[in-house]
């Protein structure tokens, strides 16, 4: 009894040290909500705790980056976590990329982009991090993980077939160096709890049916880099910056132990607050009015934004104790450019488990950087918060049309698109491709997006036997996309380019249709739904514009195998 008692007074000590380590500035009560939890309802708190947070834009990264992941005696420095090579913010470009940890492509539905406020985790800071380019191409969509042998290793990052009962399948992994496997498991642990609702496409890592989201052999992996690799300064310093930027923190960052109460030794364990070295108070607050979120000086960063678009960001304001409404106002420098919809929020909605979601809205009217500060005051505070507002207006973008080029590396499972860069800088690229199954006459069409606009390739291995393939590519920046380039087939027997097949995509543009083909594809039929013929042409060209009243319309060539089927809004 004694021993067992003196055990668990060290476990207290030890949480208690170990919170003192990970701290800063945690604002009073942002973990109550944890408090007397354990298993699923543990991690589902985690979830409803971090999963409301301001989601960024993707073009505003580079600058949050400039305060999350710079070096403290060097700002002007990128912590690169993939390589030691010295890379400096503003030099940066077609070197650098903006990595998600997590890939993208485990989480996005096939055919639909997954750079949208549909998923938050596009641009959460949490898992995204300045790369070495080489390193990151190299690591591609592969799992974490140990590698058995190295085909890539740049003293930092390897990349090779993984030990055996590692990978999940994967023929490759990614694992990365000593100093960074903890603060790859914490953030593995965090995207594991704040985003457990996704169906993930790729269960290298994860699951779906289960409520701990990682699944066996990456629990066993994560946890020993998580106990082996202690909680650093980069990562608390880290946790702190990204807090300013996106309104969250990552627990298991402030609580290192946290992660063994969901995945670790100390399973269906209640977890306390106490236990961690603080205290809480799971009754009514009765202390004086705080604000947990935002913190004083948040900055919220909209990036560019061309003329002629608008922006909103989403901030949640969330306190406790609050005794009366706040009262909300954005002023100083630049505030016309900048405007919200409420001038006062409910104490109940602010004091709520989930803060009250306030829309910010940037809608430039002149190019230019500009300024403004949303103002937070009352509710029962003493004194007020203030959020500091960035944003950029630029002219409208020119983006040229692109060239596709042949597919390589085609297999009978898979192929690589691949395109010409872009002459002016690019956001990303879009990848749309069309397949075509002969057996069942199925056509779809979906599409992709590349993770920036460095990456002149899209790899797909999901080709199935009897289909053809159509693809093309555009370019977008800042809410604009060039005009469709050429289309590249690749036909069931695995020959590629313009002459395969007499390649026809059919667009709808403007009111009408926009035919591309490889070349002229004769006689052509446009018919309506009743089976009325109301368009006949003598030659399809590429490239030709049909003006069509709105409707829903089948399109049927001379060389077609099936028709194409359209509709016109």
């Amino acid at each position: 009894m004694i021993h067992n008692r003196l055990h668990r007074l060290l476990i207290v000590l030890a949480a208690a040290m170990a919170w003192v380590t990970a701290s800063a500035t945690i604002p009073a009560g942002y973990y109550d909500s944890l408090e007397g939890k354990s298993g699923q309802a543990l991690k589902n708190a985690i979830h409803d705790l971090t999963l409301r947070h301001t989601v960024l834009t993707y073009n505003s990264l580079w600058n949050y980056f400039t305060e999350t992941d710079c070096y403290p005696d060097n700002k002007d420095k990128v912590w690169d976590m993939y390589s030691d090579n010295d890379y400096y913010f503003g030099h940066t470009y077609g070197v650098m990329n903006r990595e998600h940890s997590l890939p993208k492509s485990w989480w996005a539905p096939s055919g639909e982009n997954s750079n949208t406020t549909l998923y938050p985790s596009y641009t959460d800071l949490m898992h995204l991090y300045p790369a070495d380019e080489p390193a990151n191409t190299a690591k591609y969509y592969w799992p974490m993980g140990e590698v058995s042998r190295a085909n890539f290793d740049n003293g930092v990052t390897k990349v090779g077939p993984p030990k055996a009962g590692q990978g999940g399948g994967a023929s490759e992994v990614f694992e990365p160096d000593d100093r960074y496997k903890g603060d790859f498991a914490r953030t593995y642990f965090y995207m594991a709890c704040t985003y457990q609702h996704y169906h993930w496409r790729h269960t290298f890592m994860l699951t779906n049916n289960d409520w701990k989201t990682l699944n066996g052999w990456s629990i066993e992996l994560l946890c020993r880099w998580a106990r082996n690799d202690a909680v650093s300064d980069k990562e608390v310093d880290r946790n702190e910056a990204v807090q300013k930027c996106q309104n969250n923190r990552n627990p298991f960052i402030d609580i290192p132990q946290l992660f063994e109460y969901i995945w670790g030794d100390r399973q269906g364990q209640v977890f306390y607050l106490s236990e961690a070295g603080t205290s809480t108070d799971t009754t009514t607050y009765t202390g004086a009015p705080e604000l947990i979120a935002p913190t004083q000086n948040t900055v919220l960063d909209f990036g560019e934004v061309a003329l002629g678009k608008t922006l909103d960001y989403t901030i949640y304001i969330k306190g406790r104790g609050l005794t009366n409404p706040l009262s909300v106002q954005v002023y100083l420098y630049d505030y016309e450019m900048f405007s919200i919809p409420v001038t006062s929020i409910s104490r109940t909605m602010a004091n709520s488990a989930e803060g009250y979601p306030l829309t910010i809205t940037y809608t430039p009217t002149v190019t230019g950087e500009h300024t403004a500060r949303l103002l937070i005051l009352d509710g029962g505070l003493t004194g007020s918060v203030g959020v500091e507002l960035r944003a950029r207006c630029v002219d409208i973008p020119t983006l040229t049309k692109l060239e596709a080029l042949n597919a390589s590396n085609i297999t009978g499972s898979g192929y690589v698109a691949n395109w010409k860069p872009a002459t002016q800088l690019v956001d990303y690229y879009v990848v749309t491709r069309t397949v075509y199954n002969k057996n069942t006459g199925e056509v779809r069409t979906e599409t992709f997006t590349t993770d920036d606009g460095n990456t002149t390739s899209y790899a797909f291995d999901d080709r199935q036997p009897g289909e053809t393939h159509t693809y093309y590519v555009q370019s977008y920046r800042l809410g604009y996309m060039s005009e469709p380039s050429n289309v590249i087939t690749i036909d069931s027997s695995g020959l590629t380019g313009l002459e395969a097949d007499k390649p026809l995509q059919v667009l709808t543009r403007d009111g009408g249709l926009l035919i591309k083909c490889s070349e002229d594809v004769g006689q052509a039929d446009i018919y309506d739904m009743a089976g009325r013929m109301v368009r006949h042409i003598d030659n399809l060209s590429n490239d030709m514009t049909i003006d069509l009243p709105r409707g829903i319309y089948l399109l049927k060539t001379a060389t077609s195998r099936t028709a194409w089927k359209v509709a016109i809004k």
